[in-house]
């Protein structure tokens, strides 16, 4: 197991911890969405890769700012949607 696939398992338990709307399958997908934006959109804008440990950084934040209500966001933002229906 890489380094990067332990850091989404442990942000998993985390989102998990904060948001009981979630089940275990919804919140990796969120976090792993979460982790392939930001290093996306980080690329994209001309920044130098800092690392696995830096991206668990920023989306360690996100949980701590949004995960409790992170399960609403994707009822209004269709881009999302599809990727979290568990049906």
């Amino acid at each position: 197991m890489d380094i990067s696939t332990m850091i989404i398992e442990r942000l998993t338990e985390e989102l998990l911890e904060v948001n009981p709307f979630l089940s275990e399958n919804k919140a990796r997908t969120w976090i792993e969405l979460l982790w392939s934006d930001f290093e996306a959109t980080y690329a994209k804008a001309g920044r130098s890769y800092r690392g696995p440990e830096f991206t668990e950084k920023i989306i360690r934040q996100w949980i701590e700012s949004y995960g409790g209500k992170i399960h609403e966001f994707a009822g209004r933002n269709p881009k999302y949607a599809h990727l979290l229906d568990e049906e």
